[in-house]
């Protein structure tokens, strides 16, 4: 009776598990607006100099309102002449705009567009 009883809780166990398997993936379409940047140096820009530039996004982030999430470490690079990257999470549509024209950042942009050989900055959202 014991041993009819484990069998039938591993069966259902079992059971319970191949149906969570077998369900869909889940996923989500946030409403944010995702900014991307790839960024080649200029020949001869130090590492303390692109440490900096870098640095400089995390400290917008803590000052300018609208930024949600930020991602700083690149692991992977394509093109794979490009040298980093960075991505900037908004809460919104409005936020990021606010962003481009917000002074922190305006200082920031003038630093960093004097080491930077060529960036691209694509914003993307969900409809």
């Amino acid at each position: 009776m014991v041993v009819a009883g484990a069998v039938t809780g591993a069966a259902m166990i079992f059971a319970a598990g191949f149906a969570a398997g077998q369900a869909k993936n889940q996923f989500a379409q946030p409403k944010t607006v995702l900014q991307v940047s790839l960024i080649k140096w200029k020949k001869g820009v130090s590492d303390a100099d692109k440490q900096k530039a870098i640095a400089g996004v995390k400290e917008m982030a803590g000052e300018i309102p609208g930024i949600k999430t930020i991602w700083l470490k690149t692991d992977r690079m394509q093109p794979r002449d490009y040298d980093t990257a960075f991505a900037i999470e908004f809460a919104s549509r409005e936020d990021a705009n606010n962003y481009a024209d917000n002074p922190i950042h305006e200082k920031w942009s003038k630093a960093y567009l004097e080491i930077r050989e060529a960036s691209y900055s694509p914003q993307l959202t969900n409809p």
